[in-house]
């Protein structure tokens, strides 16, 4: 008889010292969660290790290497390239991770991020604000929140109105594609995250060429990463572009206590974590949007949630379509209001949530959706998703519930994606005079 495994004989060993009431409620959790899992298994909701590459959701177009990461790793959070700004003052001092740093989970630390035009860091991120020297109509900002890059390896689309990335719902959306717009890289035919990251390139006034890499010490580096691809198309946002998505597809949530949980590990999570998951996977719903490993959605929901405040962040134009969700895409009537379901992830580490950032605080936006009553009054509530209705939870039930999300779901480690150094020598993810003291570099 083969002697079982030391990873089994551990979980043996903790539920042998389990009391029994812990026991009862980890079989109750593990059946829940089996039974919302589509495979039957606990795997269902188990992220990949970032280094087993074959593992990792891919577009089969842009196939992951360990070359491409790391280049991808280095671009992200580069602030040389940032050369095709609208202020002289601000060349070369912003970068992707400067709305997407992992002190703010890979979200931005502000209600609204802020790049070209930006001045500061503060500690995550939370203190940059607009460099009065530039002009308040010429700053990029976005009008709704920043989505993390967090584990988008899970999603089909990118953005918040899934504009980005063809097949799936965005099949026969090509007429949507315009010329002249972000939208139009589509027609590269990348899934999400690859036409994403190249559009955003442009859209954020990045630019890579041939010169540029070989003056920030870049160019062996493209190489190694794209060998196959002739060098007249080898130094460009295109292959800079495909080299960050295939960074962001590693960028996972693993070492989170649920991760641990589901490896086996039945301490990880305290047991009222555990309580808030029962939930999480049952009472309270939110597993009929939140699911898979990085529990989001693939589908689009209207929550009656308000946009911006104007009077609240840099610069905003109520009459933008974005603050109609889907529907600035698709331009089909149904879409109205209707948004992607976000990953769940590492919320701890920011401040502002849902896509207008109308709640500072996790418990308001769970007592939100516990009312079930929506804040935007703009939203027909026939618009409104079924899953929005009172949900009857206690006062117990939803600090159980925080309690699972903001620490059950947090990993406290993302500094491992961040690298020690840039090829440049540049600051990062900021290279501004203010940021440079902020991050106590140079």
């Amino acid at each position: 008889m083969k002697p079982l495994p030391i990873s089994l004989l551990l979980v043996l060993f903790v539920i042998s010292c389990q009391p029994e009431s812990d026991i009862e409620l980890d079989t109750t959790l593990e059946s829940r969660l089996i039974s919302n899992a589509d495979n039957q298994s606990l795997s269902f909701f188990q992220f990949p290790k970032s280094d087993d590459l074959e593992a990792i959701p891919q577009d089969p177009l842009n196939p992951l290497t360990i070359e491409k990461i790391e280049l991808g790793k280095l671009l992200f959070h580069e602030t040389a390239f940032a050369n095709e700004g609208e202020f002289p003052i601000t060349q070369g001092t912003y970068s992707c991770a400067t709305c997407h740093h992992s002190e703010a989970g890979f979200q931005s630390g502000l209600r609204q991020g802020i790049g070209d035009g930006g001045q500061g860091f503060g500690n995550n991120g939370d203190l940059r604000t607009r460099n009065m020297q530039c002009e308040l109509e010429l700053i990029d900002v976005q009008p709704i929140r920043t989505s993390t890059a967090m584990n988008t390896a899970y999603q089909e689309l990118m953005l918040w109105n899934g504009q980005f990335g063809v097949g799936g719902l965005n099949s026969g959306t090509e007429a949507q594609w315009t010329d002249d717009t972000p939208k139009e890289f589509n027609n590269l035919g990348f899934q999400g995250i690859e036409t994403q990251a190249i559009a955003g390139m442009g859209v954020h006034r990045l630019k890579v060429d041939q010169t540029a890499i070989e003056e920030y010490g870049y160019k062996a580096l493209f190489d190694d990463a794209f060998l196959e691809v002739n060098q007249e198309e080898r130094y460009t946002n295109t292959t800079a572009g495909l080299a960050i998505a295939a960074y962001e597809r590693t960028l996972f949530s693993n070492q989170a206590p649920f991760q641990r949980y589901l490896e086996g590990d039945r301490t990880a999570l305290t047991d009222n974590q555990k309580k808030g998951a029962l939930l999480f996977f049952g009472e309270a719903g939110c597993v009929s949007c939140h699911s898979g490993p990085a529990l989001n959605g693939m589908e689009f929901h209207a929550l009656g949630m308000k946009e911006f405040e104007p009077s609240e962040v840099f610069t905003y134009n109520t009459e933008d379509p974005t603050k109609l969700g889907r529907y600035s895409f698709t331009k089909v009537e149904s879409d109205k209001y209707k948004f992607k379901t976000p990953q769940l992830y590492n919320l701890r580490d920011v401040t502002f949530y849902g896509h207008g950032a109308s709640f500072e605080s996790l418990t308001d936006l769970l007592w939100y959706k516990n009312k079930g009553i929506p804040e935007n009054s703009e939203v027909d509530r026939q618009q409104l998703a079924e899953e929005f209705s009172p949900l009857g939870l206690t006062h117990e039930e939803i600090l159980q519930l925080e309690d699972f999300i903001l620490n059950g779901l947090y990993d406290p480690d993302l500094v491992r994606y961040v690298p020690s150094e840039l090829p440049s020598g540049n600051c990062f993810p900021n290279n501004d005079i203010q940021s440079q003291i902020d991050l106590g570099c140079k």
